[in-house]
């Protein structure tokens, strides 16, 4: 953001029951040179890392399913979303987090993960950055069942399809999550499975 874009910025705390939400008005410099007073609401949960764990051998991929509530009322008719493998940072660093969501929700301990990429996921109206990588994983890495951690109610469901399947799923419609398209695509772009 160029010095002077954007003064006058006043924020408003409209709730923070699970995350912050805020109402923000400010004055944004417009290219003509004058400025004009905007009203914003942001929503700030922190930043966040999302993984694709793979086999390269097998050509799988491990992804979960579990009940997001925003989609039921949204339309989908179960709630349920396949997903790669995520969680907010809470104070970690992006590669600590994601090692220790991966061996929460899918019981596997991997030890090296490659960040790939990361990205602003709704820049509209939420705040977060997610940091996208990439790992491998076998069944010597499986440490336990998974299904996310108890206190956080998530009752994660582990997958796992052969890399066609899952972008074929893509495709169908069957898979609608936004990192998790994004990741299969960085792995089929890439040749990840070969």
């Amino acid at each position: 953001m160029k010095n002077g874009t954007v003064k006058n910025i006043q924020e408003e705390l409209l709730s923070d029951h699970w995350y912050t939400l805020k109402k923000v008005s400010f004055e944004y410099h417009k290219e003509d040179g004058s400025w004009e007073k905007q009203v914003r609401e942001v929503y700030d949960r922190g930043n966040g890392a999302a993984i694709l764990l793979y086999n390269k051998a097998k050509g799988t991929v491990v992804l979960t399913r579990q009940f997001r509530m925003p989609t039921y009322m949204n339309g989908n008719p179960t709630g349920m979303m396949i997903e790669v493998c995520a969680g907010l940072l809470d104070g970690d660093h992006p590669e600590d987090c994601i090692k220790k969501e991966v061996e929460e929700e899918t019981g596997y301990r991997v030890n090296e993960v490659k960040k790939v990429f990361e990205s602003y996921m709704s820049p509209g109206s939420v705040s977060e950055i997610l940091h996208f990588f990439i790992g491998q994983y076998d069944e010597k890495m499986k440490v336990g069942d998974g299904g996310g951690a108890a206190h956080e109610t998530e009752n994660i469901e582990i997958l796992e399809y052969g890399l066609n399947e899952a972008m074929e799923m893509v495709q169908k419609g069957t898979i609608k999550d936004a990192k998790t398209i994004m990741l299969l695509q960085y792995a089929q772009i890439n040749g990840i499975l070969g």
